[in-house]
């Protein structure tokens, strides 16, 4: 199903202000809050819709992104996880007051999900940087990075040998403190077994309990042909390792590609410029050109080609599935800004015989665009 605008979520315009926004967002939370509507979906979707909507149009740099590129330019900030929730409201309790319970609740956060049981590890971004040519014809880069991974002492358990876990007293085994304010049921990560609703009773020396480490990884991860600026891999459980003896979560690699000097890319197809003179343009030629991969192809310059003309390669282009793109070559007549007594002489001659029109009209805009 496709996202609705964000401003249609929130009921408001484009020029709003931060305290509209907010005033928004929070009759709309009031609206649809979980705890007022319980077991109603519908309303728990429009309230992670508005939340998410007031996530990105609260921030300055996400909401000039989004305003200036739609959804693609929020692509990576969120659709925010728990996390990400309890970060954008972290001095915005005035809306309601503390949302942390809330945003666990409903979006699967790490203080309800198993109650002390095996949960997934967090999942990692990175960010790399690759060629103009590795992007069109794929390679293979090694990467480092720092990630959570299992105690080998506890072997993830958080618990030393022998050592059991016990419901925790103060939650009774929830994981979550709540409090009552009117209609609403806030909830809050329990400070005694950190949301987990089991107490360690002999915790692990090497990890404190935590059963994890953190490790300085390197993968080598596969960039595949035709890969694209900002396309995200996914690299399947290379994140952070779960808690309690949880599967890890994934890596996801944002791939930045940098312009080449000569080369252009649009879509499977490749462009680039090639001069030629003038008498190659007139008499037609054959010349020779390199491509992206290094090769050198011979081309057929037709007589009498114009300046700006396109020919076109076939199969030298991005390799896509069974097939490779195209390569387009635009000619550009190069006029010599010196020429020699003798070249001087021979152009006064083709002049004379050729006859100028020393009166000539506009050509037609369609013509150009042709070109």
């Amino acid at each position: 199903m496709a996202k609705r605008d964000f401003y249609e979520v929130l009921g408001v315009q484009k020029n709003a202000s931060k305290d509209d926004i907010k005033k928004a967002y929070r009759k709309l939370a009031i609206q649809y809050h979980p705890d007022k509507n319980p077991g109603d979906k519908v309303a728990e979707e429009k309230f992670k819709e508005a939340t998410e909507a007031y996530e990105i149009l609260a921030d300055d740099n996400k909401k000039q992104a989004y305003d200036q590129f739609g959804f693609a330019g929020v692509e990576g900030m969120g659709g925010p996880s728990a996390h990400d929730f309890s970060q954008v409201f972290r001095g915005f309790e005035d809306i309601f007051g503390d949302f942390s319970g809330i945003f666990d609740t409903i979006f699967g956060g790490g203080t309800r999900r198993g109650h002390g049981g095996p949960r997934q590890g967090a999942n990692l971004r990175y960010d790399i940087e690759i060629s103009f040519k590795d992007a069109v014809f794929g390679t293979k880069v090694e990467i480092q990075y720092n990630r959570n991974d299992a105690c080998p002492s506890c072997k993830g358990s958080g618990a030393a040998n022998g050592a059991g876990r016990k419901v925790c007293p103060a939650c009774k085994g929830t994981g979550q403190i709540r409090q009552s304010a009117g209609f609403f049921s806030m909830a809050s990560p329990c400070h005694s077994c950190s949301g987990q609703g089991e107490i360690i009773e002999k915790p692990c020396h090497e990890c404190t309990g935590s059963g994890t480490q953190k490790k300085r990884q390197k993968i080598m991860v596969t960039i595949p042909p035709g890969v694209e600026h900002g396309k995200r891999l996914v690299i399947a459980r290379q994140g952070d390792a779960g808690p309690a003896g949880g599967p890890p979560g994934d890596l996801y690699v944002f791939v930045r590609v940098k312009p080449h000097e000569f080369f252009e890319r649009q879509d499977e197809d490749l462009y680039c410029a090639i001069p030629i003179s003038i008498t190659q343009a007139s008499l037609g030629a054959e010349i020779q050109v390199s491509t992206l991969d290094g090769k050198t192809i011979k081309v057929k310059v037709p007589a009498g080609i114009q300046n700006g003309k396109m020919l076109r390669i076939r199969d030298e282009g991005v390799p896509a599935f069974s097939r490779r793109g195209n390569l387009y070559i635009k000619l550009m007549v190069q006029v010599p800004s010196k020429l020699s007594r003798r070249g001087r002489e021979l152009m006064e001659e083709l002049s004379r015989v050729e006859g100028e029109n020393n009166a000539p009209k506009p050509i037609s805009l369609s013509e150009l665009a042709d070109n």
